[in-house]
């Protein structure tokens, strides 16, 4: 049986990678368009009907997040021929030194 040690060597630096390897692995997308805290009392009144207020204004990006990490952010928009759904358009791209977990709860 052939071991890693019968291998030639190749410098990194020659090495092509092969994202079709990864390019089929699903991912978990979110849009987030804001959060809250509220004690249990007040979540367990919420009914049909009942606004909850977020952190965010309208005008604020919302944060596009693949896997827990925070990676875009952009606009909220309807969209074009189908007016009962939207979308967001990206506005920014955050850079993958700054790309954070998203917490689970806000600070206000």
């Amino acid at each position: 049986m052939p071991t890693f040690a019968d291998e030639p060597m190749v410098p990194a630096a020659e090495v092509t990678p092969n994202l079709d390897v990864i390019m089929n692995i699903p991912v978990t997308m979110q849009v987030v368009l804001g959060s809250t805290v509220m004690p249990v009392a007040n979540l367990m009144k919420l009914g049909r009907g009942a606004v909850v207020k977020l952190d965010t204004n309208i005008t604020d990006p919302v944060d596009l997040i693949v896997n827990g990490r925070i990676v875009a952010r952009g606009e909220v928009v309807v969209l074009e021929n189908e007016e009962q759904r939207f979308g967001i358009t990206l506005t920014e791209i955050v850079s993958p030194t700054a790309r954070q977990p998203r917490s689970k709860t806000s600070a206000n």
